[in-house]
């Protein structure tokens, strides 16, 4: 299982790369494992404001369907287009191309409630 150390997770199996304030959000590959093929990726609408711990997104896959909850709050600056033609890239490159959506980050201390590379990888061990 593929946990980056550079990322930040919740224990919602979803992750957040940081630049600056801007925000990339995905689901891991944990999560993406657990679901299998995913068939189908609702986006987020550019523009819309979310809190820490909103629904983002959702996904379907072959076994089940799953919300996607945002990881700070902020709002969403783009969406990965690519994603509703190819929900398979999620499975593919979970870190990389299956990137979800980008936030503008509004509280950089929400951060520091996530979990790191090192405190994710029991809550996946735990549930696997």
């Amino acid at each position: 299982m593929n946990i980056p150390d550079s990322l930040r997770y919740t224990d919602q199996h979803e992750w957040i790369k940081v630049d600056g304030n801007i925000g990339t959000v995905g689901v891991t590959d944990f999560a993406q494992n657990s679901l299998s093929d995913m068939t189908y990726v609702e986006l987020p609408e550019v523009g819309r404001d979310v809190k820490k711990g909103d629904e983002l997104a959702a996904i379907e896959s072959c076994k089940a369907a799953a919300s996607i909850y945002a990881a700070v709050a902020g709002s969403v600056t783009e969406v990965n287009e690519e994603l509703e033609s190819d929900p398979g890239l999620i499975n593919t490159d979970p870190y990389g191309g299956g990137w979800i959506c980008k936030i503008e980050i509004a509280d950089e201390a929400e951060l520091e409630t996530l979990l790191t590379a090192e405190q994710y990888a029991p809550l996946c061990q735990q549930e696997g």
